[in-house]
């Protein structure tokens, strides 16, 4: 029998602003996570265990941060001479042309070119997630259900669920399922970013679509945005998210279905949820495994000589990356390539992005440290409380002490 003709859209455009810092900038599918990898790498990693060879990364914000890390996308077997990576920018010259303002809307502009490419299954994913999933499953799942759209779901703490879509799902889930299961069948409620969520059922943002009917869909509501129809789109005169109009329109149709995300998965798209991702992966058994011999999350090979730990030294329950320098104490963090902890400095439960720098009797405590900051002598940053955050480039002067949750520098008004 043969493999249906399936397309991946990864969703790469997202400006990243609940990541603060952090995506001033880079994309935010090109954040570092782990030391080693970046944003992207799962979406990416997924297609390529999943046997699907033809994925389009669409990028809008920051878009050579995110180009350097693809490349050819030679490290998820994607540089092929037909299909393989195609990275779609915001463009000029056609009817659909423009800056994309949701995940709907970029959906929409590249509509004529998945047409073209006639796929008989359309995956559109996220990439702010740390996860592993068997994308052929999803497909099956969907191809035999007859669904125009089915929806990986998963739970999460309620009071988290506020910033997904919530959906509730015909039958419960199996009182034997794995936990974070969640049931299959008919969506027969979906709310996008609630404020007082119904369930702890949530979309983990990815899809998978019967792409002719989809695209009807989405020119039904183009048009419903051109006649001033603000319960088409975003309200703003864009499609907007998935989640806005397509969604909704689907569930009230029942046109669409849920698929259980089995195991770990995990938001990355906030600081507290980055930070809290790390934690979970200095665990002894971590909940995902990134070189997990049958599913190895994938990424660009690095550049940097072994990672040196001198004399005197304290290195407990971390991740050291290559090419960083640790003279100091570091306990429950992790550090990325470059990173240098000098002699009498202490890094404690942190995060610390390549090239950042903590000098001689310095303690950084419970923060997230961007690419090439240095945190000056004797300095002391974070704490207990909300996770502290220190953007690009920064110079925390010797002596200084930022507390518990500071941002620095201060993030723009309206952000």
């Amino acid at each position: 029998m043969a493999h249906p003709r399936v397309l991946a859209l990864v969703l790469a455009g997202g400006a990243g602003s609940r990541l603060e810092l952090l995506t001033e900038h880079r994309a935010k599918a090109a954040v570092p996570v782990a030391g080693t990898h970046r944003m992207v790498d799962f979406a990416l990693s997924n297609c390529a265990h999943s046997g699907i060879s033809d994925v389009w990364v669409v990028v809008q914000f920051h878009p050579a941060s995110l180009a350097d890390h693809l490349a050819n996308g030679r490290p998820w077997d994607l540089d092929r001479t037909s299909g393989g990576l195609m990275v779609l920018p915001p463009h000029r010259g056609t009817p659909r042309e423009g800056w994309h303002t949701g995940t709907a809307d970029s959906l929409w502009r590249n509509a004529e070119l998945v047409r073209q490419h006639g796929p008989e299954v359309l995956l559109v994913m996220s990439s702010d997630a740390a996860y592993t999933l068997d994308l052929a499953d999803v497909v099956e799942a969907h191809l035999d259900s007859g669904a125009e759209a089915t929806m990986v779901t998963t739970r999460v703490d309620r009071q988290e669920a506020s910033r997904y879509g919530v959906v509730e799902v015909e039958g419960a889930p199996s009182p034997t399922a794995p936990d974070g299961a969640t049931s299959s069948g008919r969506v027969q409620r979906y709310e996008y970013k609630p404020q007082e969520p119904d369930s702890d059922v949530v979309t983990t943002e990815v899809f998978a679509f019967d792409p002719t009917r989809v695209l009807e869909r989405l020119e039904g509501l183009a048009a419903a945005v051109r006649r001033g129809e603000d319960d088409a789109g975003d309200g703003d005169g864009g499609l907007g998210d998935l989640g806005h109009a397509l969604l909704p329109q689907l569930v009230a149709d029942g046109a669409a279905r849920a698929h259980p995300q089995r195991g770990y998965w995990r938001d990355l798209g906030t600081v507290a949820a980055y930070w809290t991702a790390h934690q979970e992966l200095l665990d002894l058994d971590p909940p995902l495994d990134l070189d997990d011999p049958a599913w190895p999350v994938l990424t660009r090979g690095g550049r940097r000589s072994a990672a040196r730990v001198l004399a005197g030294a304290r290195v407990e329950n971390s991740l050291v990356s290559s090419g960083a320098l640790v003279a100091g104490a570091v306990r429950g963090s992790v550090l990325s390539p470059g990173v240098v902890v000098e002699a009498g400095a202490e890094v404690v439960d942190s995060v610390l992005l390549p090239g950042a720098r903590v000098l001689a009797g310095a303690r950084v405590e419970r923060t997230v440290v961007d690419d090439d900051v240095v945190v000056g002598r004797g300095a002391s940053v974070g704490g207990s409380g909300d996770v502290a955050l220190l953007g690009h480039a920064v110079r925390v002067e010797d002596g200084t002490h930022l507390p518990a949750g500071a941002r620095l520098p201060a993030p723009e008004p309206g952000r």
